[in-house]
């Protein structure tokens, strides 16, 4: 099995993200903005910390509303530096104001961010990754990866003898028609 499906499920922080979280489908606007300002605050830091803050996070980014996010300020961007229940980095924090625009803008182009997501699937990862960077602040190849895996975009969340492996098969997550 793979590392995350060998210590995460019944574990207090990650048993419950791995079991219903991670590698499913979501098309919530919230949902997908949540999980990417996750994964960029991740970059150097444990998905552990990151789980641990997350409440921090929901309160912090204004429950993850992309258009609240993009409104952002000076004296917001201040607010979140100086918010211990959050990662405090000011590059996290412009990006995460900037990718809220963008949202807003494929709103616009796509209809949404998921639209956005299928439209560009299936691709490779890397090619995925130049997307991503072209398109967003602070996504690099292992954010991008992430993100998109945690999603069902990308394959590989889970070994495919564990047991949530099993549930994902039967949702096909877009992964899954990708050949």
């Amino acid at each position: 099995m793979s590392g995350y499906c060998n210590i995460a499920p019944g574990h207090p922080v990650h048993g419950h993200y791995h079991d219903h979280e991670y590698g499913f489908p979501q098309r919530d606007e919230r949902e997908l903005f949540e999980r990417l300002i996750l994964e960029i605050n991740q970059a150097g830091l444990s998905w552990e910390t990151i789980l641990k803050k997350r409440e921090g996070f929901r309160a912090a980014y204004s429950q993850f509303n992309v258009d609240a996010v993009a409104a952002y300020g000076e004296r917001d961007v201040e607010r979140l530096l100086n918010d211990t229940g959050i990662i405090r980095n000011r590059l996290k924090v412009h990006a995460a104001i900037h990718n809220a625009q963008v949202i807003q803008q494929l709103r616009a182009s796509h209809g949404s961010f998921a639209d956005w997501l299928d439209a560009h699937h299936p691709r490779s990862k890397p090619d995925w990754v130049k997307l991503f960077k072209k398109t967003f602040r602070f996504t690099g190849g292992e954010i991008t990866g992430e993100f998109l895996m945690s999603l069902g975009y990308l394959p590989g969340a889970h070994a495919k003898t564990c047991p949530v492996y099993k549930r994902l098969e039967k949702i096909a997550p877009p992964w899954t028609s990708a050949g």
